[in-house]
């Protein structure tokens, strides 16, 4: 058995999901965050798949991942949709319930978030709303799992179609008149989005559909699909009227939201990510010498008479020193830093405050979302530029997330810069990436010139966050690390120590020298530029694996070599994601240009190191 769950962005269906099949998605105050569907295996008495479906306000959108929801119910994978709504803005949500229904398959409701409904003094008759909609209702607290078994268990015997609510009676007769002529099932579905104009369904047929929506259009004086709006949206406003009641909400002495979000929300910006910046840097800096040290101490001591084993053992050793020496120390805070962020509510007050900026670089506060997916991995990044609405913002914000340095690269950074050169120079290297994504931004939109549509962004209510749902969120991104990258590091380390045991090494490096040249690194650096394409954090790996100890470069080649790593090539699975999202051709243009700036960046670094040190 399949249950899907689908409902509005930001009404909880990630946290539900999490609830039952473990930690398998991240949970997100932010909007759209979900870009594709997740499922996973369950067992509670009986065993089922629970789909967690991309949020959706409508059947109809050109978003991407709201297509994909919309798709996936439409074809009747799902034995039972659960409805989950945000109860707190429950007439609002009511409007895309109205729309499920007409999918005619079995629903189940989820009033999600009773406890913020509770805080705003929203009460729901439920035995009301279920006589409406001739579906089980459920409450829920989903981030304090209460009401999920319950959910479940009801989802799980739960096999009636819901009731079909009717609209104003000349809009009733126009679509009667219209599902006889088509064919299609759900027909009455059809037979409203026909009306909507919505392509897709359109497509699906050949009927002269413009001539019943010209009668609308004339008895109403509006386009048809603003007059099947409004019908859907006093119809929930009605419906809402009916089952709820609404008291005094819960008082607050102090409205934070004015200061996050008012003109001193950008120095309390300015100061959270400093904050965050520090407290990585200083948890990551208490581990990475000691840790170095034991595992060069531990390696320098094998001694093993055949060589090639000895390089072996010795590159084992140095590939799991790596990662859990200088990657996990500084990832794991930032990615527990990240999580705090999302999970009080924070980052749409920062798309919000952001938004301006982006306009100015041709995109708008929504591209936030993808660039702050892209500090913790650049994949995730590429796919959730699928939320913008024009196929130009897609690919542009998926060029400049290119250029932003994903959690591989602030183990670079942090392992690097910050730990050599100090905290304040990484810091700076952040500040002018920053500016240089807004300079590139200004140019590409130049280039690919477009009118930008204003931001329409849902800014939740903020909240105290879990510190399980931030430990498990964490794990789930970390993970990523220790299943993929890890092995990867040892197999990388192990291959670097077989080349230069067999001599391979300095073919590569012969072939890469101008570039290093070029850059005033040691030739024994190309090797471990090729090994950065495969994850960000082996280029640094491989450096100390290569040179020994990092010790002996300079602090300008320091510089150099990580601004280098900061910018070029994306590692294979962001090329894969990209490729998938944007084609060759596009993505091609992206890998290029990346080349071009970190050699151009790489020399204007190695330039100031010179005039610096």
């Amino acid at each position: 058995m399949i249950i899907a769950l689908a409902g509005q962005p930001n009404s909880g269906k990630s946290t539900i999901f999490n609830q039952v099949a473990g930690y398998k998605t991240v949970t997100s105050n932010f909007p759209g965050k979900t870009v594709k569907y997740t499922k996973s295996k369950v067992k509670m008495g009986k065993e089922f798949e629970v789909v967690d479906l991309p949020g959706t306000y409508s059947l109809t959108s050109s978003d991407l991942a709201e297509l994909e929801a919309r798709n996936y119910i439409l074809q009747k994978k799902a034995d039972v949709v659960i409805n989950v709504i945000d109860a707190s803005i429950l007439s609002r949500s009511l409007e895309l319930t109205i729309q499920l229904t007409e999918l005619e398959v079995p629903i189940v409701i989820c009033l999600n978030m009773m406890d913020e409904a509770k805080k705003k003094g929203i009460k729901i008759d439920t035995r009301k709303l279920e006589e409406i909609f001739g579906v089980p209702v459920v409450t829920t607290v989903a981030n304090k799992g209460i009401g999920i078994k319950k959910l479940f268990s009801t989802a799980l015997e739960w096999k009636k179609k819901p009731n079909c609510l009717k609209y104003s009676k000349d809009i009733e007769k126009i679509i009667s008149m219209l599902s006889s002529k088509i064919k299609n099932e759900p027909r009455r579905l059809y037979a409203i989005k026909i009306l909507e104009g919505d392509e897709f369904f359109v497509s699906q047929t050949d009927i002269d559909y413009r001539r019943y929506q010209e009668i609308i259009e004339r008895e109403h004086g509006r386009p048809c699909d603003l007059v099947i709006a409004s019908e859907r949206h006093a119809l929930s406003m009605n419906i809402f009227e009916r089952v709820a009641t609404v008291g005094t909400p819960e008082k607050s002495f102090f409205d934070l939201d004015r200061v996050l979000m008012g003109k001193l929300g950008y120095p309390v910006l300015a100061i959270i990510l400093y904050t965050m910046f520090y407290l990585v840097f200083k948890f990551g800096g208490v581990f990475e010498d000691p840790l170095l040290n034991y595992f060069n101490d531990l390696a320098s001591r094998i001694f093993l008479g055949n060589a090639l084993l000895h390089n072996i053992i010795v590159g084992l050793i140095q590939g799991f020193a790596g990662g859990i020496g200088i990657v996990l120390p500084y990832l794991f805070p930032l990615l527990i830093c990240l999580a705090f962020l999302e999970d009080t509510g924070y980052m749409p007050r920062v798309a919000f405050l952001m938004d301006s900026f982006f306009h100015k670089i041709g995109l708008h506060g929504k591209t936030l979302i993808p660039f702050m997916l892209g500090y913790g991995c650049t994949v995730p990044a590429i796919m959730g530029t699928r939320i913008l609405e024009s196929e130009r913002d897609r690919y542009l914000a998926g060029f400049l997330a290119a250029f932003i340095p994903c959690s591989a690269r602030t183990s670079v950074i942090f392992g690097i810069a910050a730990f050599y050169l100090g905290p304040m120079t990484a810091f700076l290297l952040y500040i002018t990436n920053i500016i240089f994504i807004g300079f590139l931004g200004i140019i590409l939109s130049r280039i690919y010139e477009e009118k930008t549509p204003g931001l329409i962004l849902e800014i939740p209510s903020l909240k105290t966050p879990s510190l399980k749902s931030m430990l498990l969120k964490t794990w789930l991104r970390i993970r990523e690390f220790i299943i993929i990258a890890w092995p990867l590091l040892i197999l990388g380390s192990i291959v670097l120590s077989l080349m230069e045991y067999y001599g391979y090494d300095e073919i590569v490096n012969n072939l890469l020298s101008p570039v290093t040249i070029l850059l005033g690194l040691p030739v024994a650096v190309g090797t471990t530029l090729i090994f950065g394409i495969l994850r960000k954090e082996l280029s640094m790996l491989m450096l100390i694996q290569a040179l020994g100890n990092l010790s002996i470069l300079s602090k300008t080649q320091m510089l150099t070599f990580t601004v280098f790593i900061m910018y070029y090539i994306p590692c294979l699975a962001t090329i894969a994601a990209m490729i998938n999202e944007y084609r060759v051709k596009k993505t091609v243009l992206i890998v290029v240009t990346t080349v071009i700036v970190a050699l151009i960046l790489g020399v204007i670094a190695r330039f100031i190191g010179d005039a610096v040190w």
